[in-house]
């Protein structure tokens, strides 16, 4: 029994990158004709979801710092705790001065960001008792700014 192999058709599947330089060139040049439209409209579509997966990943990643920073009594982790933080709002702070757009996202995924960061400092450190809801403010610049842990 033979098979056969379906031969990619498009530059699109063939060649993501070209197929990118290419569409880019049309752009500039004005021919809207020949652009692959409903290929771009799917990579415009996936470029927006990354970023909001991109947020939501990193709120989580630097919720569960905090929550590590604010209760964990381990001062020879506090350093990492706090780079982390560090980096976490700073990539944060970029994503969002280059989308504003994402502000409402940051805080519609709030909840979800920090049930998950919760479920991992638990299970992280089961000896811990961390709250069961968000103690801090939610305001985004407060998230992206204030150290907390001077507070608890």
């Amino acid at each position: 029994m033979t098979q056969t192999v379906e031969q990619k058709s498009t530059l699109y599947d063939r060649d993501l990158n070209l197929w990118l330089e290419e569409a880019i060139a049309k752009l500039k040049a004005g021919d809207f004709h020949n652009l692959d439209v409903e290929n771009l409209i799917e990579e415009l579509e996936g470029l927006a979801g990354r970023d909001r997966r991109e947020l939501e990943s990193r709120l989580t990643r630097l919720i569960e710092h905090i929550l590590k920073r604010c209760y964990v009594n381990l001062p020879d982790c506090y350093r990492g705790w706090e780079i982390t933080i560090i980096n976490q709002r700073a990539e944060l702070t970029t994503l969002l001065e280059q989308s504003p757009s994402l502000k409402g996202h940051f805080s519609k995924v709030f909840d979800r960001a920090f049930d998950t960061a919760l479920k991992l400092v638990r299970l992280e450190y089961p000896d811990t008792n961390f709250p069961a809801v968000w103690q801090f403010s939610r305001d985004t610049k407060k998230v992206l700014n204030l150290n907390f842990w001077t507070t608890v």
